[in-house]
């Protein structure tokens, strides 16, 4: 495992972890990661594939784990730029050092919305979507739906505009967010355009993305729902070619995948799932 420092081109340092076989299958895996999660969830995972031959890729966007800045308040980030700047530098990173690489990306949540921000997602050979979909409220189910339309329409504002971040992990959402992060959030969740109307706000090459995505839902991600799912498929990234896999709690050894779990070290019998595709 390598610590990687990338400058984006708007001057903002970024941490990453390169993850090299000993042996290589010329194959690489981006991880792109869900709101608020730190890459070390995924170094579990990372060197599953790595001793699979695959050389991975995490990192931080701007603003979370390793790429925080030392005061919070304030400090500019956005999900558009997270897609546009921060994963941008990653993918120009790898067009650089592996070029003649099979290329595949898994976007966790979040990380699969800002694929439309970045025309270098037109390298990759398929994606992976895990626990991703257009987060709109009217796709939500009804308890999920309450706890969105109080927490999403007046206590991440509130506490947003308090403290000019959102503290997320208060109400074990994962990491604090900047600012515009947590508003670029409560749109994805109470504007019914979701994903679609941050891409407005941003370059857009959704529609140019045109590979195989492999599509994972779990059972038990409460948050999650079909409806919401297909929206993401049909409306933001309607070339893409989908095949669909509901992970059942049944197949995992604690029977408990959720929304983040996948990737904790438990479930890694359910990580094959993904290791058959790619």
């Amino acid at each position: 495992m390598e610590k990687l420092l990338l400058q984006t081109d708007d001057e903002i340092q970024i941490t990453a972890h390169l993850f090299k076989p000993d042996q290589s299958n010329q194959k690489l895996l981006l991880i792109n990661s869900a709101t608020g999660v730190k890459q070390q969830i995924y170094f579990s995972f990372a060197k599953f594939f790595t001793e699979k031959g695959f050389t991975v890729i995490t990192y931080d966007y701007r603003g979370i784990g390793l790429s925080k800045p030392q005061k919070m308040r304030n400090f500019k980030a956005s999900m558009r730029v997270w897609g546009s700047h921060d994963y941008n530098t990653v993918t120009q990173f790898i067009v650089k050092n592996f070029p003649n690489y099979k290329k595949f990306c898994l976007g966790h949540s979040v990380g699969a919305l800002i694929l439309g921000m970045n025309k270098d997602s037109e390298m990759f050979d398929e994606f992976v979507f895990v626990g991703t979909q257009n987060a709109f409220i009217g796709h939500l189910k009804w308890q999920t739906k309450i706890e969105a339309f109080l927490g999403f329409g007046i206590v991440q504002p509130l506490f947003t505009e308090l403290f000019g971040y959102f503290p997320a992990q208060w109400f074990r959402l994962g990491e604090s967010l900047p600012k515009n992060c947590a508003y670029d959030w409560r749109i994805l969740i109470l504007n019914r355009k979701s994903t679609n109307k941050l891409l407005l706000k941003t370059d857009d090459f959704s529609k140019n993305l045109k590979q195989k995505v492999f599509v994972i839902q779990a059972e038990d991600d409460v948050w999650l729902t079909e409806r919401g799912v297909k929206s993401l498929l049909n409306d933001t990234y309607p070339n893409l070619k989908p095949t669909y896999r509901l992970i059942k709690t049944s197949e995992s050894e604690k029977g408990e995948i959720g929304h983040i779990n996948f990737f904790r070290s438990y479930n890694e019998n359910l990580w094959k799932i993904i290791l058959n595709e790619i």
